[in-house]
């Protein structure tokens, strides 16, 4: 029997993140596989959301579970970009996309490929894609021992407005607890170069809930942070997922993940950030807006690992973490034809009921939260009879309606990792339970 929101919140408060609904592991082969140009062929593709998958890392971070595999050779990794050029081709073909809106470059490290890589990778995508560069959002993720001024330079002048570095911590004790080693010195070098390059948005990742890391350690952290002054910062609960290093070595998160919560909101409220979402907080005077919306509008995913969504489809490749599983779906993707690019053979039908599930849980973890109207246009039904645990979320405390938009309080922006997974419906708990990961 599921549990009630009151039981789990009883607990220690992190469930999930839910980033994406349904997960990857609710996805199972499509039979028949679906045809692009007939998955996309009702769909707006006037804003969609280019993302491309580049699954390479110069190490793995202890707590990693992303889909990535460490130090590829050479052939593997010249292999895959092949295949990506190959499979962008044929998306764009297949789909037929009127603009491009929003791109982003994650992973992995996209920062792991070579200054020649990644101009041979701008110029097949604007071959393919319609992408006004100098005026849309494009992000792109890097690591400290990454960074180049060279490739900064590169993005810069290829559109990249947002820069994303992941460094977890500026704590070394704390470096240690996560199995990230850091060169001295090489973070405050990536640091001083990306601020130096003149982008747009600088974004720092943070990780809290390491084993050791009282307020002390946390305070610092966050103040070192701040001193780049980046205009947005993630801050990211520990979460020791299957088949980690974390996992294997039996660590677990500190049991104070809520209480640095506070502590870093607070903080960051308190020196000009505003807060997004339980994770983003960005500098009060920073926009980055985006004709894009990931409730509404399409996203197409290049790449090994990349996830793409219509209203009814979302499909990929298969899912793991473990190096073998990572290494053989790589492997998989760069020796598919071009009659495998132009279909779906893997993922997760949505019907209207999972569709506005999606809606809800996409809105409502954002503190712009969920207009019964913009529901409505879309639905063609009532939010709060659709969903009556909003009503729940308000007697709670956790959420409250002004007349026009249903919002998390601060209390329920903090549950946020217990509120999106008590929102999933059981048939997608129920396939995310059963999924064997490798």
């Amino acid at each position: 029997m599921k549990a009630s929101l009151a039981q789990r919140l009883s607990q220690e408060g992190y469930d999930g993140y839910a980033y994406a609904y349904p997960h990857k592991t609710a996805y199972r082969p499509l039979d028949p596989p679906v045809p692009l140009a007939e998955a996309w062929k009702t769909e707006d593709k006037r804003r969609i959301l280019l993302y491309v998958h580049l699954p390479f890392c110069e190490m793995r971070c202890g707590f990693c579970n992303l889909f990535t595999t460490v130090q590829p050779g050479v052939s593997l990794v010249d292999q895959t970009l092949a295949a990506i050029h190959r499979q962008s081709e044929i998306v764009a073909r297949e789909i037929q996309a009127e603009g491009v809106a929003q791109a982003a470059f994650g992973g992995g490290t996209p920062s792991f490929l070579t200054e020649s890589q990644l101009e041979a990778l701008f110029r097949k995508l604007d071959q393919d894609w319609p992408i006004p560069w100098d005026r849309i959002p494009i992000s792109f993720e890097v690591s400290p021992g990454t960074v180049t001024a060279s490739k900064l330079a590169l993005l810069r002048s290829r559109g990249v407005d947002r820069i994303s570095l992941g460094v977890q911590s500026f704590v070394p004790e704390d470096l240690v607890a996560l199995k990230r080693p850091q060169p001295k010195g090489e973070l405050a070098m990536a640091c001083e170069l990306i601020r130096n390059a003149g982008f747009k948005v600088f974004n720092i990742d943070l990780i809290y809930g390491a084993t050791g890391q009282d307020a002390t350690r946390w305070q610092s952290s966050l103040e070192q942070a701040l001193a780049w002054r980046p205009e947005e910062i993630y801050l990211y609960p520990l979460y020791v997922g299957k088949l980690t290093h974390l996992d294997r070595s039996g660590r677990r998160p500190g049991d104070d993940r809520r209480e640095r919560y506070r502590q870093a909101r607070d903080f960051l409220v308190g020196s000009g950030y505003r807060q997004i979402s339980m994770r983003l907080f960005r500098r009060s005077e920073v926009r980055r807006d985006s004709e894009h919306c990931c409730q509404e509008d399409g996203m197409v995913g290049l790449g090994p690992g990349a996830r793409s969504y219509t209203r009814g489809l979302h499909y990929s490749t298969e899912y793991a973490v473990g190096q073998g599983g990572v290494r053989l779906i790589i492997e998989n993707f760069n020796q598919r034809t071009q009659a495998d690019f132009a279909e779906a053979d893997y993922g997760a039908v949505l019907d209207q009921t999972e569709q506005k599930r999606r809606f809800v849980i996409k809105s409502l973890l954002r503190s712009e939260g969920v207009s019964p109207a913009s529901y409505r246009r879309l639905f063609g039904s009532y939010l709060d009879a659709d969903f009556p645990e909003l009503g729940e979320l308000s007697r709670m405390e956790l959420a409250e309606n002004d007349g026009h938009t249903w919002r998390l309080t601060s209390s329920g922006l903090e549950a946020s990792d217990t509120i999106g997974p008590w929102l999933y419906s059981p048939e997608t708990e129920e396939r995310m339970a059963a999924y064997q990961l490798t």
